[in-house]
């Protein structure tokens, strides 16, 4: 009776200063990948994309590794178009490029904004999070259809499990590559994964992130049915480097490049690095994106190795526009994005470039 009286004090006090206000239960994993099915011959498919990445981050494929796409998805019709028009450039320029499709359905925020499609996909604040995670694996299973490669960032290491047998390319935001739950679920998962620099362009906490999801780890997540489980894994050598500018400015030229190289070599890691051509590498300029892509072939065709690929943020059109009940068809309501007609013509543009100079690629 003693401890059943301050058991029943505790709860009295914790309801008074607890500041959730409720509990929703939503489906399993398991439930939702069986709601949207892949097929063998989809997870196949899948499983050979994901080997041609790993291909090329461990130098057995020349090719340039192009994740290209929206900033954030927040309309599937204008998504599915823009992954058509994808997938027909792909197969042009796959001699040079194996392209992959940004599928980016979360969006991290420095204070408030919406959170990306998953949390609200009617952008009206309704944050139907239940319908986000089946319409987001639908469109998913919808580019994969298509063929395209999927890419997506890691930023809620639970709702990953909704999508994570679709992926073929992952990324840790510059926001959370210190995190450590993020680097021990970067161990576990199958599919290649690049870390960003920090938003204040501290290269080390990336290494050091790449350093630890190499090794296997275990961590407390939830398994398939939504149990809270532990977790064991195996280590993933299939992690890179993504710049992507900082406080200070751009982060991809020669010196910078040399020096990280160098950084990670003492730190026994590969020298695997991609650029993020948007961000803090461009200014937040959209126009810009063109202008890093341009020096980054041109420093692999003097012979740098270790540039393996490239981000660029891009939309059926050009710019950005803020989240509104009249959007403009095709246009990012988060970071400005180069239109599809610039994205084509500077894609074709550096293959030719590259055709060019194969012999020195």
């Amino acid at each position: 009776m003693k401890y059943a009286s301050y058991y029943e004090s505790y709860y009295k006090m914790v309801k008074k200063i607890d500041k959730i206000k409720c509990y929703q239960q939503l489906p399993s994993i398991i439930e939702i990948r069986k709601a949207i099915p892949i097929n063998s011959v989809i997870r196949n498919i899948i499983k050979l994309q994901r080997k041609a990445i790993k291909n090329i981050l461990n130098g057995n494929d020349k090719r340039l590794l192009v994740i290209v796409g929206p900033c954030s998805i927040h309309d599937t019709t204008s998504a599915l178009e823009y992954a058509n028009k994808l997938k027909k450039l792909s197969k042009e320029l796959e001699d040079q490029m194996l392209v992959v499709m940004r599928a980016y359905i979360e969006k991290p925020r420095t204070n408030i904004g919406w959170k990306g499609f998953l949390y609200d996909p009617f952008l009206d604040e309704s944050n139907d999070l239940k319908y986000g995670i089946y319409i987001s694996r639908k469109l998913m299973y919808d580019i994969s259809i298509i063929g395209l490669p999927i890419s997506n960032e890691i930023l809620n290491p639970i709702t990953s499990g909704f999508f994570e047998d679709l992926i073929s390319w992952g990324a840790i935001g510059a926001r959370t590559t210190e995190s450590q739950i993020h680097r021990e679920v970067v161990s576990g998962v199958s599919f290649p994964i690049g870390f960003k620099n920090g938003t204040d362009g501290n290269i080390e906490i990336a290494i050091d992130a790449i350093k630890t999801a190499e090794n296997k780890h275990f961590h407390i997540g939830i398994d398939q049915t939504g149990r809270i489980s532990i977790i064991k894994t195996k280590g993933n050598l299939n992690t890179h480097l993504i710049l992507r500018g900082g406080n200070n400015g751009p982060n991809y030229y020669k010196n910078n490049i040399n020096l990280y190289c160098q950084l990670m070599t003492r730190k026994g890691i590969k020298n695997k690095i991609m650029v993020d051509c948007s961000h803090s590498n461009s200014g937040k300029n959209p126009d810009n994106q063109e202008r890093v892509l341009e020096n980054i072939i041109e420093q692999r065709i003097s012979g740098n190795k270790s540039l393996i690929g490239i981000m660029l943020e891009s939309n059926i059109n050009s710019g950005s526009q803020h989240l509104s009940n009249n959007l403009k068809y095709g246009v990012s309501i988060t970071d400005g994005c180069l239109s599809w007609l610039e994205t084509e013509n500077l894609l074709r543009k550096t293959a030719i470039k590259m055709r060019k100079n194969i012999t020195k690629l």
